[in-house]
């Protein structure tokens, strides 16, 4: 049984981290993989930076740009992984553009994802016709997960396809903001996650984008398996004192 779906089996409020690989610093992706999980994150989820992060808010973007003026790429982050299954033993996502992965070759980027132990990938911007016709056999024959997003605006003839799709989870956007705004639980929020929960989808759900307190993440584990957070993460990371900064971060949430 994969990572993810033991995850999802036997733990409930599951707490995703989003990180940018190669930042603060070029070489400190490992180093806050191994940190997040000592300190307490269930699923880890290493965006791999592009120039053009188009959903994403200002403090990711910031990160990307960073971590790209560093040296980033796909190439360096597997050899960097290389090292990840010595020190993590948690779930661990790709997140990113298809741009570069299509750059790098998807057959590519699947091998080097098994290669190094990661157990799938988030790509909004990746089709699903395109997923499901040109490349769903690439991930399914390597035991990799292709997350789906979802948002207030999908229909729900294309959830129960996203769901039929999906091996691990469906990522469930509290709203079609980008990315670092707070979550706000209004009366059309509920109506949606309600909506969701009507459709009694056979993959769990974690909800993301604005998550960035204790209360927040206790409310999306209201209505789903659990929550993502990102930007709040990414801006609270101190170069200086990184392990310190991360553990602070995390007692906010598991205490």
């Amino acid at each position: 049984m994969s990572r993810i779906k033991t995850l999802f089996q036997e733990k409930k409020n599951i707490l995703s981290i989003y990180f940018t690989a190669g930042y603060p610093e070029l070489n400190d992706t490992v180093r806050i993989a191994e940190a997040l999980e000592k300190s307490g994150a269930d699923l880890l989820e290493i965006g791999f930076p592009y120039s053009d992060p188009v959903a994403d808010g200002p403090v990711i973007q910031a990160s990307s740009k960073q971590s790209l003026d560093q040296g980033m790429d796909l190439k360096l982050l597997f050899e960097q992984l290389k090292s990840l299954r010595e020190k993590v033993s948690i779930p661990v996502l790709l997140m990113g553009y298809v741009n570069p992965m299509l750059q790098f070759g998807v057959e590519n980027f699947c091998n080097a994802c098994v290669e190094v132990g990661v157990d799938g990938c988030i790509v909004p911007d990746l089709p699903m016709v395109e997923y499901e016709e040109f490349y769903q056999d690439i991930f399914e024959s390597r035991g990799l997960s292709n997350i789906f997003l979802v948002t207030p605006q999908t229909s729900p003839e294309r959830i129960r396809k996203i769901d039929g799709l999906s091996n691990g989870f469906i990522y469930l956007l509290s709203s079609s903001a980008t990315t670092g705004q707070s979550l706000q639980v209004s009366e059309n929020t509920e109506s949606y996650f309600a909506r969701i929960a009507d459709l009694k989808l056979n993959n769990p759900l974690m909800i993301g984008f604005g998550i960035n307190s204790k209360e927040t993440f206790d409310k999306a584990c209201q209505y789903a398996n659990g929550g993502i957070i990102g930007s709040a993460f990414v801006k609270a990371l101190e170069p200086a004192d990184l392990e310190g900064s991360i553990q602070r971060f995390m007692l906010k949430f598991k205490s």
